[in-house]
């Protein structure tokens, strides 16, 4: 007996509000996984319970609104930088972002509780359901994957599952996993319906922890690299008084000894356009002392101004050249930008009606001695697609970022959770250095081997792992998980209709 269905439509959704806040407690920093896996299983009476569709998508908006507004609390940090300017959208930022990415959650509770069908299968419907709004959320509007479901197993050995089927088929078994589960515990009142799903679940469980154990051994290359991290205030970064201080601190780490194969520095990390930036760049060739040096600066090719990644050789010369190509939306650029600015609405990271411009997309950098890595800058570790996108295989994934933006609290280690579930995916390290942390090496089982705190400036020299084998999910990226969950939603769809079909109608309510 669902005990939810005796109580006003008001409470439901105030607990849905809750479970939601609830089920992003495993994001990181937090990490209360247990707590997430319970949300999901405590909305599926609710669920349940609801009389319409209508109220199905207003119970799951309710829901995926508290997940976002806890997972996405970052976002105000960002508008905070520049009091004066960009404070007053703050809490509209996290409403609306949190309200928007809620719609498509909203979409799936509407459209699963349309199709109807006895509980289990309803909680069945809905996982898959919702596994493939996610999709869409990675995609639709340039994409937005921040706070997905599988994150919360970043530091558990079920994330090692990434390397298999990626982040949105390990969201969907999550789902599978919980939300039918919690369907039969709370409607069904045989023993048979209720094991059945514990079952699957406990054996799924088992099998990934027995792929995680025999995962191959992470080795080292004997290549040393410095992460550069010089903890630079975004309210200070580009301040005249403060900037060359930043700049100082850096070369001072640059020069540290003993000497490492390659040295890192962050997104934006030379206060000047690349194309005056001579005299810092010869700075640091002279600093680094015949050790090559990947570093973030901002160029302008004509009209068009860059978020760009180069590489200094051995003699300081620039030998190669990146282009971010993801931006961030209403960060880097605004959608009708010259539009836009007539009402003083600008990117935070821009200073021109349109902003940034894109690159060229996904490309692999040479550098020297440790091989070819693919370049990420800052959000672009968020997006699996663009590092499956690739034009070949890399021997390590680099990100520079500037995670001062992100604030303090959550925002920064979601980011670095990210990171860490692209290295699994791919089976390959990441190098990440960070304006302000958390700057690491992560090895291809994800694991951070080094790692500078957040907020302390300093450096680590710290050994690059070897490359694993293409994993799995490196050959067949995401197409495979969205065709079974088709197929799967369209069987779900089906086979209940059958069953609509053979239940006689009663005369009376007809």
């Amino acid at each position: 007996m669902n005990p939810a269905e005796g109580w006003p439509f008001w409470l439901r959704l105030v607990l849905a509000a809750l479970l939601g806040v609830a089920a992003a407690s495993g994001q990181a920093p937090l990490g209360y996984w247990p707590i997430s896996l319970l949300s999901l299983v405590l909305i599926a009476p609710l669920y349940l319970s609801t009389e319409t569709n209508r109220r199905a998508g207003l119970l799951g908006w309710v829901f995926a609104t508290g997940y976002f507004a806890h997972a996405l609390s970052w976002i105000i940090e960002p508008f905070l930088v520049d009091v004066q300017r960009h404070a007053w959208m703050a809490p509209f930022a996290l409403i609306f972002l949190s309200g928007g990415l809620a719609l498509f959650w909203a979409l799936a509770f509407g459209v699963s509780k349309r199709i109807g069908g006895a509980p289990v299968l309803q909680g069945a419907l809905l996982s898959v359901t919702l596994a493939l709004v996610e999709f869409a959320r990675g995609y639709i509007l340039t994409g937005f994957p921040w706070a997905g479901i599988a994150q919360i197993w970043v530091d558990t050995p079920f994330a090692q599952t990434l390397s298999l089927v990626g982040p949105y088929g390990l969201g969907a078994l999550t789902l599978l996993a919980t939300v039918p589960l919690g369907a039969a515990l709370f409607s069904n009142r045989t023993r048979s319906g209720i094991v059945v799903p514990i079952a699957l679940t406990a054996g799924c469980a088992a099998l990934a922890l027995l792929y995680a154990a025999n995962r191959p051994p992470v080795m080292p290359s004997g290549h040393i690299v410095r992460l550069i991290q010089p903890n630079a205030p975004q309210d200070q970064k580009w301040d005249p008084a403060y900037a060359s201080v930043f700049f100082a601190r850096q070369l001072e780490f640059t020069a540290a000894e003993p000497r490492p194969d390659l040295i890192v520095w962050p997104e934006t990390s030379v206060p000047a356009w690349l194309g005056s930036a001579q005299p810092y760049l010869s700075a640091i060739g002279e600093a680094a002392q015949g050790t090559p040096v990947v570093l973030g600066i901002q160029r302008a090719d004509g009209q068009q101004i860059y978020n760009s990644m180069i590489y200094l050789n051995e003699e300081g010369q620039q030998d190669g050249l990146y282009d971010k190509h993801h931006l961030v939306p209403f960060g880097e650029y605004v959608p009708f930008g010259e539009v836009m600015a007539r009402f003083g609405i600008y990117g935070m990271a821009a200073t021109t009606g349109n902003g940034f411009s894109a690159g060229l997309g996904a490309a692999l950098m040479d550098v020297g001695v440790l091989g070819k890595a693919l370049p990420l800058i800052c959000y672009e570790a968020v997006f699996t697609q663009d590092i499956l996108s690739a034009p070949d295989r890399a021997d390590f994934l680099l990100q520079i970022t500037n995670d001062a933006w992100f604030g303090t609290r959550s925002g920064p280690y979601q980011h670095l959770a990210q990171a860490q579930m692209r290295a699994i995916e791919q089976g390959l390290p990441m190098l990440r250095s960070a304006n302000t942390g958390v700057s690491a090496m992560i090895d291809p089982a994800g694991q951070i081997t080094e790692a500078l705190a957040l907020g302390q400036a300093g450096f680590i020299d710290a050994e690059l792992p070897r490359p694993q084998t293409p994993t799995v999910y490196s050959r067949i990226g995401d197409s495979p998980v969205l065709v079974a969950l088709l197929v799967l939603f369209a069987l779900l769809w089906r086979h209940t209709r059958r069953v609509n079909d053979q239940i006689p109608i009663d005369p009376v309510k007809r």
